[in-house]
């Protein structure tokens, strides 16, 4: 999605050398086209992160302001475990995470979003801000009107930072290949080496094991 690709330019641009970029490096006049599926987050007082800003758009889909509110809170009860792990991977590793999920409401009509989290400098260190885009790959009409209750993850895409210069050159592809594109499950560190999780071929790296092939 344009928004998607607008912001990881913009934050790849301006990180430099770095893993990642200060708050204050970001100029939002620079990426006024993604601002309004644009969102800032901030660990909490609870180790929780939850929105410090979010666009206008984004809070349209949910049909409230968002600012102040748990990001954490906003996943189904089966995805908080892998939501925290893919977080970290953000946090402490460095990584930008590419996924998808489908938004259903309260009269079970479905959207499906993509959402990239990028780690973001605040005080030096990236444990406490994340950067990040929402955007709804198909609008549907009803978008705005009925507001998204529960999400699901369907897929999943981690870019490390040692593959960042590499996928700057063919990121929309990247993009394009996150819906359903993985499972995963909570793993512990096992530097990418292969292991089994359900029964399947996976790959560990860091704190994930991605499974290919899709959800059983």
């Amino acid at each position: 999605m344009t928004s998607t690709t607008t912001l990881y330019n913009y934050w790849n641009s301006i990180r430099g050398a770095r893993s990642a970029p200060d708050r204050k490096d970001i100029d939002p006049t620079r990426i006024r086209e993604a601002l309004a599926n644009t969102f800032i987050l901030e660990l909490d007082e609870s180790d929780k992160f939850s929105f410090r800003l979010a666009g206008s758009h984004l809070c349209t889909s949910y049909c409230r302001e968002l600012k102040g509110r748990s990001f954490s809170g906003l996943w189904h009860d089966r995805d908080n475990d892998a939501m925290e792990t893919l977080v970290r991977a953000v946090t402490e590793d460095h990584a930008v995470a590419l996924v998808t999920f489908q938004g259903s409401t309260a009269l079970h009509t479905k959207v499906t979003f993509e959402t990239i989290l990028m780690p973001l400098r605040h005080n030096g260190s990236t444990h406490t801000r994340i950067l990040g885009a929402m955007t709804a790959i198909d609008e549907p009409y009803w978008l705005g009107v009925q507001p998204v209750v529960e999400q699901r993850i369907t897929g999943l895409r981690l870019i490390w930072p040692d593959d960042m210069a590499e996928e700057q050159d063919h990121f929309r592809e990247a993009v394009s290949h996150v819906v359903n594109d993985v499972s995963f499950a909570p793993s512990a560190p096992s530097n990418g080496m292969p292991t089994t999780v359900f029964g399947r071929t996976a790959r560990r790296y860091a704190h994930l094991a991605v499974i290919d092939g899709g959800r059983n």
